[in-house]
């Protein structure tokens, strides 16, 4: 199982999804944990279609009911289940109202720091320190272009207080066991702190977390 940012997924045994049998369960899934649910769901040898949407819907949060609900109504006609591989992320329970008219479970918490973390471990970085910006892997690669871009801190970095002023360190929640990976990612991470003035700080979760969660909600 594999995942694309075009909605297109492929088997993890190479076939191509065709939408049929008695078994077969989509998951729409964030864009930003769509890999790491892509390669469980194929370790595992479920029978699991993963249509990813665009990472970059946690910019507009409000989008992301829209989104999921058309990809559902394409989608449920061709599987016997679809399912919503995303937390609230910012929705404030417009997508839980969604799911519920659709009858399609999602993920549980209330964004993806949860689902790798914990959601009390979460609640306690953020009472230990309100100002605290959380990175996955997959934000350590795409810093630059989902916040530096998108905020036009490239074009204008006068703007950084205006976005981070009251940040008073970032926290990279560590996913992959890949040692050569996390040093790469490491060096960016650092990169990413510095570009907006924040002490780093590494909290090593791993993807069971993650993994737990969608084996609850494809009912394994």
């Amino acid at each position: 199982m594999t995942a694309s940012s075009s909605n297109s997924p492929s088997r993890g045994d190479g076939s191509d999804p065709v939408g049929d049998g008695p078994d077969l369960v989509a998951l729409i899934a964030c864009g930003a944990i769509a890999q790491p649910a892509a390669q469980a769901v194929s370790q595992w040898g479920l029978r699991v279609d993963v249509y990813p949407l665009p990472p970059l819907l946690h910019n507009q949060p409000r989008a992301i009911p829209g989104e999921v609900e058309a990809l559902v109504v394409r989608l449920r006609h061709r599987y016997r289940r679809v399912l919503v591989g995303y937390a609230d992320c910012g929705t404030y329970g417009a997508l839980d109202e969604v799911c519920a008219r659709l009858e399609v479970p999602r993920l549980a918490g209330q964004h993806c720091y949860d689902l790798y973390a914990g959601s009390s471990r979460i609640e306690g970085l953020l009472a230990d320190q309100p100002g605290t910006y959380l990175l996955t892997d997959f934000l350590v690669k795409s810093f630059f272009r989902s916040v530096i871009q998108e905020l036009g801190l490239d074009r204008h970095p006068e703007l950084r207080d205006d976005y981070f002023r009251h940040y008073t360190r970032m926290v990279w929640l560590v996913q992959t066991d890949d040692p050569d990976e996390e040093a790469e990612l490491r060096l960016l991470a650092h990169a990413a702190a510095a570009r907006i003035g924040l002490p780093l700080e590494e909290i090593r979760t791993g993807l069971s977390g993650l993994e737990r969660e969608l084996l609850r909600l494809v009912g394994r």
